[in-house]
């Protein structure tokens, strides 16, 4: 009973440093409770004694005593790549079921490694996400490292890019050195921005000899790694850099399917009756991406607990909002959308600012037009 009470005050004491957040002090107190520890239950004291051992840094999170410091620019001293534990997403990303296969089949290679090797095959290294930007090329990156609990390394532009000639080739070059040597995912974000054409006149003969090594890189890329690369402009690419990649996906735009489940992912619950006005924010919320259809729905739910009002008042305010800018036809056709699934005349008109004699004509129209 004493012993419970002693392990329970040690836990206390443990996360108040935690909370305090003064790595060396929590070091310290394991240290000392190993000690204590080590006689009573062995075993846990041989596992903190790992953890100590194999703990991340602030300079380096990733595992593994080998792993050295993530490389710096020279002149700046910034770091040249940022890295992530990435978590698992809080709602389950949508893509379209092609992309969704091919990412699934990334996890899996990786999964049943051993069993490609056994038939002489490496799992796929090197993946290019293109699309326009929000609809989840950076997510989908995220989401593989999750999957395989590895860290995600990212490349980060602004530090690489250097005033001083030949300093972005080897700032660039240090980072993919780094990256083979840990087990990792690294995400070249805005690739374009690093792979453009070597026939563009405007670049300087730098960025040429760049996008050379880079080609070479992909091309002698290590089997444990992950390399995945993303652009929003993908007519800037250099045509060699395709031909370098195992994978390429082509994200694009949600379809009014895909729009519908964003919304109710986004927005949360609604009343049952409120359900057509969740269907009329996905029709106003069409030619949005993904990222941009969850920022508009958070804002919509954070305004709800700030006002201290029900979510459907947020969408009507949304599907006024949206619909102000829309021509008067795409209005009119909203309007009878909205009395289709089921909402009354004046309230679709006061959402949509279509005169209830344009909204019945519309709708008397189509209903002649279907035979009903």
């Amino acid at each position: 009973m004493a012993q419970s009470a002693d392990l329970t005050t040690e836990l206390v004491q443990l996360a108040r440093l935690a909370l305090v957040g003064r790595p060396q002090d929590i070091q310290l107190y394991i240290r000392r409770l190993i000690r204590k520890i080590q006689v009573a239950h062995p075993e846990v004291a041989e596992q903190l004694r790992r953890l100590l051992t194999e703990s991340p840094t602030r300079q380096s999170p990733l595992r593994g005593e080998a792993v050295s410091a993530v490389p710096i620019d020279q002149d700046s001293r910034l770091q040249l790549a940022r890295f992530e534990l990435c978590a698992e997403p809080r709602v389950e990303p949508i893509w379209q079921p092609e992309i969704r296969q091919q990412l699934e089949r990334i996890v899996a290679e990786r999964r049943l490694e051993a069993n490609l090797l056994e038939v002489d095959l490496l799992p796929t290294r090197s993946v290019l996400l293109t699309g326009p930007p929000g609809v989840g090329k950076s997510l989908a990156a995220r989401w593989i490292a999750n999957k395989l609990q590895r860290p995600l390394v990212i490349l980060d532009l602004a530090a690489v890019m250097s005033s001083f000639l030949g300093r972005t080739g080897n700032n660039v070059r240090h980072v993919l050195d780094y990256a083979k040597n840990v087990e990792c995912v690294l995400l070249l974000d805005e690739f374009d921005a690093i792979a453009k054409r070597r026939d563009d006149t405007s670049e300087i003969g730098e960025l040429k000899r760049l996008v050379t090594v880079l080609l070479q890189e992909i091309d002698d890329w290590p089997p444990n790694g992950i390399l995945i690369a993303a652009t929003n402009h993908s007519d800037l690419l250099d045509p060699a850099v395709w031909r370098r990649f195992e994978m390429i996906l082509n994200f694009s735009m949600p379809s009014d399917d895909q729009i519908q489940e964003a919304v109710r992912l986004f927005a949360g619950p609604v009343n049952s009756e409120a359900i057509p006005l969740r269907n009329a924010v996905a029709v106003v919320l069409r030619g949005l991406s993904f990222s941009e259809i969850e920022r508009e729905l958070l804002n919509v739910r954070r305004d709800s607990v700030v006002h201290r009002e029900p979510i459907e008042s947020g969408l009507e305010r949304l599907i006024k909002k949206r619909g102000a800018s829309l021509p008067q036809r795409a209005r009119i056709a909203l309007a009878s959308e909205l009395i289709e699934q089921g909402y009354p005349q004046r309230q679709a008109s006061e959402l949509t600012g279509v005169h209830r004699d344009t909204i019945r004509k519309r709708v008397n129209g189509k209903r002649q037009a279907s035979g009903s």
